[in-house]
């Protein structure tokens, strides 16, 4: 299965504050149309059983997701359960992917602990779609089930070889860089984001080379980027074969986007250019906030990250950036398990929130840009401004960045392999020798896949 193509996504922050006004105007009536239903004759927009007095009977739908999604930060939820009175939602979070997935794999041939709806990450996708799509519902055909919006590779991801479709997607992940100002400033770079995307410009060497500029010129402790396994997944979603070729065979000890990758996450280790943080740890968050790096690879889904976990005194000093290559960095689904009771209701439920309406919202409150072709062509996400990353045109900026992203091909285990290098990277900025950290890796990887 090919894509063009996450890890983690906090309290309800500024992002896309200036947008509210006209998303209200904008999406006013699409937002109240989605509410309306999908098609049903009753005013709630529901459907399915209810009370003698024609009122539905009240339901809890239970959502199952990893990090800090957005969907609740962004306000979705509420605004469903205020058009339709008689759901309630509750959201079940697990900060680490690599943590809530092995649950979920757990819990599927039981049926015992799942929630209605369950998150997943593309990382996952293929594997959910292929050997293990029987746990979900199909989706294909199921009523008010409405795939022509999203981009069809986005459909494929999460279309089985039987033609079972698992999920609907949130989002995806083009590339950018977020950047300090301050940083920038005080080691005598250029602040204006132009500028700073010039000095990188197709070249991740160049992205190096300027890490070295900063730490000889700046004054303080800061590093050049928060860690070098977030460069390696950025470096290696630029390339369409990772790990996995077209016939579905694995490649990552000889491919050129892991070895590629591998090379300057280690440079830049080496060189004493990376923070050493381990990504979406505390110490990671902490650094965040406290200006311990200067740059970090920057999917869309992140602006909403930061935001969170810099809060207020990072505002005006976080910018955003073009990434050296295009490139995919996450995007999920949601998807409604069989073991579910309240399989008609969430099915509307996740249809409504990924419907173009809600992704475009989903986009100006934090930075998820659409998976809905009609939502990423709409007013709302074409002239998108983010008043955190000093009014940076997100809309502009990551609708260019998607345009030329890869097809990248997903294979079954693409999270166990990424998380074995991302773990190798790790050790060599903790002092392992970078060549038998390499073997010790694909070694890592190999015994993890036999499992």
């Amino acid at each position: 299965m090919r894509y063009t193509a996450r890890t983690p996504r906090g309290t309800r922050g500024t992002t896309g504050r200036t947008l509210r006004t006209c998303l209200a105007v904008t999406l006013g009536v699409g937002l109240l149309a989605a509410c309306g239903g999908n098609g049903n004759d009753d005013d709630n927009g529901t459907g399915g059983g209810g009370s003698a007095d024609g009122d539905p009977d009240p339901v809890t739908l239970s959502i199952g997701v990893f990090g800090q999604f957005g969907l609740e930060e962004a306000g979705l939820y509420d605004e469903y359960m205020e058009a339709n009175p008689h759901v309630t939602i509750e959201q079940n979070s697990t900060q680490r992917s690599e943590d809530y997935y092995p649950a979920l794999l757990t819990r599927l041939p039981t049926g015992s602990g799942l929630s209605d709806i369950q998150a997943i990450e593309v990382a996952n996708i293929n594997e959910i779609a292929n050997d293990l799509g029987r746990y979900f519902v199909d989706l294909s055909e199921a009523e008010g089930v409405d795939l022509g919006h999203f981009l069809p590779w986005k459909v494929d991801q999460a279309t089985g070889a039987d033609g079972r479709v698992v999920g609907l997607g949130t989002d995806i992940g083009p590339m950018s860089i977020c950047y300090r100002k301050d940083l920038f400033e005080e080691a005598g770079l250029p602040t204006d984001r132009d500028e700073v995307g010039a000095l990188w410009d197709g070249d991740w060497q160049a992205y190096i080379d300027t890490g070295k500029e900063f730490q000889e010129n700046s004054s303080g402790d800061a590093k050049w980027v928060d860690s070098g396994s977030g460069m390696f997944s950025a470096i290696a979603n630029s390339y369409a074969e990772r790990y996995y070729n077209e016939a579905g065979e694995t490649i990552y000890e000889d491919s050129e986007a892991v070895r590629t990758a591998w090379d300057m996450a280690v440079q830049a280790a080496e060189e004493g250019l990376t923070a050493r943080h381990d990504l979406f740890s505390t110490e990671w968050d902490q650094g965040m906030a406290n200006g311990d790096f200067a740059t970090l690879s920057c999917p869309a889904w992140m602006l909403g990250y930061i935001e969170d976990k810099s809060g207020g005194e990072g505002e005006g000093a976080w910018d955003v950036a073009a990434a050296p290559r295009p490139a995919n960095w996450g995007g999920s689904f949601l998807g409604v398990t069989e073991a579910s009771e309240n399989k008609e209701e969430a099915i509307k439920l996740i249809t409504w929130l990924t419907a173009p309406e809600q992704q475009a919202k989903l986009f100006a409150e934090r930075g998820s840009f659409p998976s809905s072709a009609e939502a990423q062509e709409s007013e709302v996400v074409q002239n998108a401004t983010n008043s955190y990353f000093g009014d940076a045109p997100i809309g502009e900026l990551f609708t260019a960045a998607a345009a030329d992203i890869p097809t990248l091909i997903v294979g079954p285990r693409d999270q166990v392999i990424q998380e074995g290098f991302s773990n190798g990277v790790l050790r060599v900025e903790q002092g392992a020798d970078a060549e038998e950290a390499w073997d010790a890796t694909v070694r890592a990887v190999d015994n993890a896949l036999a499992d």
